[in-house]
Order: structure tokens, then C-alpha cells, then sequence
């Protein structure tokens, strides 16, 4: 472990710590548009910056080890003047469409420039103009809106090992693009859109719902395969707006496509909602309570297993459930029929 002082706080931290994660852990905020704990550190968007005694300019917290006896300020007069002015370099280049913005409320860009009280910009010029529309379903990019913090392109590459983005150009022309500026055609996992910052990357699917009116929060479980990936529901009434994830879940806030964006199928007209069985051979399929449904499945099964025995019976069971209910259903077959035909597809 390694003491510094920070604010004029002390801190112990094991070897290898940044000074930013040593604030954090001090709960001393520092302002940041690029940091994300589960990636690398990468230092682009200048926001961290802290004076450590000893060195003669301010460095970025993100990417600077802790050592033991540094001397660290957060909050400066000069820090703070260089804080407000990268923002306001940032936002001369960016849309001032907050009011339509579907990140308005949850958009760091516009939680620094309320900070910073940032009304006026004194920077004026030329803005970038390199929107496109995607021919895909899930994926809404507004280039416009980006901020160069990298995230996406990170995500992608350390994340889930695709490098389906990168940087294009240089300089007031560099963008975020999929090679030779294609249309986005990947997994359309949605690591990118969690981890923006800003309303350059969203979900297609959100648009024209309310962003935080009347929004209920649900925690609860993916459904669609054994990972057991936490999950967050954005309802508004019995209406799914949204999916996504907190990062101190277990699967670190990492979605799927499936889990990201198949969540249409909940309001789905063709979804069941109550058992249904056939009362007569041939009969039509009519609703029923679960009490009698699960009662006419066990007397079927003892009819079939006192007329041919219990290998008659098998039962395949389902990827899209927990090992948990997977090994109640194995040991059901097993112990209560009687028999070891059990198979499972084994895939996600």
C-alpha cells in the first residue's frame, strides 16, 4: 500500500492505483468525458487534469499512477479555468439541441456545461457537419453530437474485440466511422451507445419515447439465455421504452444484442399469458389456470410411465434458464420420472 494526500485528505491505495481512482475513493469528484473503470485509461478529453506538487504543469488523473507521499490538488483556480474552457471548446462544436436530444438529463456534456454555468460560448467559427443515417435497426449514430472521448472505439476494441469503429481523418475533420465511412453493420451489441457520453449514439428504438417523464425502473434478470446478465426495464406503464444495465452488476453493464434491444416481444400480440390446454382428444386449445394445466401434465406423464415405463419420458431442457432451474429439471427426470432421458442444447 502507498499513502498520499489528496485536498488535504489521506489516502492509502494499493501500488498500481491512478490518482484519480484514489480521489474517487476519497469521494472527491473529479470532472471526466473519457474515463470508464472497466476500459484502459485514456486521457483525451483533459477534463482530470490535477496539480501534484513537484511537477510543473497539470496532468491528467486518469492516466497518472499514485506514488506514496504525492501531494495532490483537485480543485484550483487554474484547474478550474481549464476545466470550463475545455467544455466550452467542446461545446462551439456542438449541436445546441438539448430541448430534442434524446440524452437531455442524462448527457455529461450537458451536466459539465451546467456546472460551469455556461449559458454563452465565446468561441465561435465553424461547425462539423457529418451527420448520416444508418440503414440499420438498432444503432442511431448523430455525429454532430460526438465528442471525439473515444469510448465507443475502446468499447469496441477492448470490450468485445470487434474494432467494428475507429478514427477517421485528422485534425477539425476526424471522425468515429466503420472503415471507409461504410454504413455501421456489426453486432449491434449496443456497447457503444451505453457507453457515450452524449446523444451521438442511441437507440433507434428509444426514439419517440419519453426519456425520463413517468419512466419506472425495473431490475431484474435477462431472459434470453443461462448468463444470467442483470438487467434494467424502462417502463412507462406496461410499455418497455428502453433496456440497459448498471455497471456494478455482475456482467459489468455488458449487453448482448438480444439483451440490449429484443425486448418488443413483451408487448408482442402473440405472447401467451395464461396456460392453455385441450379439455377433449382434438379439441381446441382453451385457457386454463396453472394449477390445472401442471395437474393434467402430471397425470398424463403417470399415465404414459405406468403403460410403457419411465424411458418412455424424456425432457430437453432450455439454454434461456439459469444452471439453477436447469439442474431442478434434470433431477425431476431423474428422481420424481425416473429416467435419464435428459438432453440441452448447450448454446446461447
Amino acid at each position: 500500500m502507498i499513502g498520499l494526500t489528496i485536498d488535504n485528505k489521506k489516502v492509502l491505495v494499493p501500488k498500481g492505483t491512478t490518482v484519480l481512482e484514489a480521489a474517487r475513493q476519497l469521494k472527491i469528484e473529479v470532472p471526466t468525458l473519457c474515463f470508464d473503470e472497466r476500459m484502459k485509461p485514456h486521457g483525451g478529453c483533459r477534463l482530470c487534469l490535477v496539480e501534484i506538487a513537484g511537477m510543473r504543469r497539470p496532468v491528467t488523473s486518469c492516466t497518472t499512477p499514485a506514488e506514496d507521499g504525492m501531494v495532490v490538488q483537485t480543485k484550483t483556480e487554474h484547474l478550474e479555468r481549464l476545466r470550463k474552457t475545455t467544455v466550452e471548446l467542446l461545446l462551439s462544436d456542438h449541436p445546441n439541441d438539448c430541448m430534442v436530444c434524446i440524452r437531455a438529463g442524462s448527457c455529461t456534456l450537458q451536466e459539465l456545461a451546467y456546472k460551469y454555468a455556461l449559458r454563452d460560448n465565446r468561441f465561435g467559427g465553424e461547425m462539423r457537419d457529418h451527420n448520416r443515417i444508418d440503414e440499420n435497426p438498432f444503432v442511431l449514430r448523430e455525429q454532430n453530437k460526438c465528442v471525439l472521448c473515444g469510448l465507443c472505439v475502446r468499447v469496441c476494441d477492448e470490450i468485445q474485440g470487434v474494432t467494428a469503429i475507429g478514427y477517421a481523418n485528422r485534425g477539425f475533420d476526424t471522425k468515429i466511422c466503420p472503415p471507409f465511412e461504410h454504413d455501421l453493420d456489426c453486432e449491434f451489441c449496443g456497447q457503444c451507445v451505453s457507453v457515450c457520453p452524449t446523444g451521438a449514439l442511441s437507440g433507434k428504438m428509444w426514439q419517440g419515447h419519453p426519456r425520463h417523464e413517468g419512466i419506472v425502473t425495473t431490475e431484474t434478470t435477462c431472459a434470453y439465455c443461462g448468463c444470467g446478465c442483470n438487467i434494467t426495464l424502462h417502463a412507462l406503464g406496461n410499455e418497455i421504452t428502453r433496456v440497459s444495465s448498471r455497471s456494478d452488476n455482475h456482467n459489468r453493464g455488458w449487453l448482448c444484442v438480444k439483451g440490449r434491444f429484443g425486448y418488443e416481444f413483451i408487448n408482442s400480440g402473440d405472447r401467451l399469458t395464461t396456460p392453455l390446454i385441450r379439455r377433449e382428444k382434438g379439441g381446441e386449445l382453451e385457457p386454463a389456470s396453472w394449477d390445472e394445466a401442471l395437474g393434467l401434465v402430471a397425470s398424463k406423464f403417470r399415465e404414459i410411465k405406468k403403460k410403457y415405463g419411465a424411458d418412455a419420458l424424456g425432457g430437453l431442457a432450455s439454454a434461456r434458464c439459469t444452471n439453477e432451474e436447469n439442474y431442478m429439471f434434470q433431477k425431476l427426470l431423474r428422481a420424481a420420472v425416473g429416467t435419464n432421458n435428459v438432453d440441452h442444447c448447450a448454446r446461447y
